[in-house]
């Protein structure tokens, strides 16, 4: 069970389809086949912000060899795969939902490698998807511990202390605060942190841990991103009901039947002085 049906008892209290088999298997197949109908993409909308933030830091930080990455609720290394190598989350769903060998898969991405690939460090709480990951070459660390239960063993601390920019997509109300403020005591400086969260789910407790880290959160202007497809009524009425609850309207985003994501972007007030958010993204 990943990070992402970690709280498979909550998940029902607020309407979404439990996927909870298809994060935990030995490779990814299961994962793309049953989200493909869905519209599953908010991978994708990730890649671009993400190669984007990367290439940013790499300019401020130019005494780094290359940014160092941590991706939350990592699962098979998909953002991994999209960040470093030259495939799209269309490729992956094209190699996955076929026939295929999966022990050629390292080969396949290796062939793919970006020359200034990120180095990416994967959480989440799947072993055997964070395995598959660590396996096919999409990480240069693994980890398969849950922030949320228990604090970080000694090598993911050590990990961590480097860290230049976590990323996550679509794992918060799985992962919370406490993942976010263990994580932050392993950290030489504070990162940036780029979360695409639901509009379903409220980020302001996440942003307050990130603020007592010197963090300032802002959210992306202008525009949502589109998760997936609702699987049933029943999930579309429970997401509207959690968004009528936060006040927030369906008009233009969740009315059109998918789950909507905001981008919130945390920084140490400095960067965002010198370098704006509507500016860099």
């Amino acid at each position: 069970m990943s990070a992402e049906t970690d709280l498979t008892a909550a998940s029902s209290d607020w309407g979404k389809t439990d996927f909870g088999e298809i994060y935990d298997c030995p490779d990814p197949s299961t994962y793309f086949t049953t989200l493909q109908p869905l519209g599953y993409q908010i991978p994708h909308h990730g890649q671009a912000v993400f190669r984007t933030l990367t290439e940013a830091l790499r300019t401020r930080r130019p005494e780094r060899v290359s940014p160092a990455v941590v991706d939350l609720c990592c699962s098979y290394g998909i953002n991994a795969a999209l960040l470093n190598h030259e495939v799209t989350l269309d490729d992956l769903y094209a190699r996955y939902t076929a026939p295929r060998a999966a022990a050629e898969d390292r080969a396949f991405f290796a062939a793919r490698r970006r020359a200034d690939a990120a180095r990416v460090t994967g959480i989440d709480v799947a072993a055997r998807a964070v395995a598959y990951a660590d396996a096919a070459g999409l990480l240069d660390r693994a980890f398969a511990e849950n922030l949320e239960t228990g604090d970080p063993s000694p090598d993911l601390r050590a990990a961590l202390a480097a860290t230049d920019l976590v990323t996550v997509t679509g794992g918060i109300g799985y992962i919370f605060t406490r993942t976010f403020a263990r994580l932050l005591t392993c950290t030489a400086h504070p990162p940036w942190v780029a979360a695409f969260v639901l509009r379903t789910v409220p980020y302001g407790p996440v942003a307050d841990v990130l603020a007592e880290a010197g963090l300032v959160t802002e959210r992306l202007p202008g525009r949502t991103f589109r998760q997936r497809r609702f699987s049933d009524a029943t999930e579309r009425h429970a997401a509207f009901d959690a968004l009528a609850e936060q006040g927030l309207g369906t008009a233009g985003k969740e009315d059109d039947g998918y789950y909507h994501a905001d981008l919130y972007v945390s920084r140490p007030p400095a960067d965002i002085t010198e370098l704006p958010l509507t500016d860099l993204l």
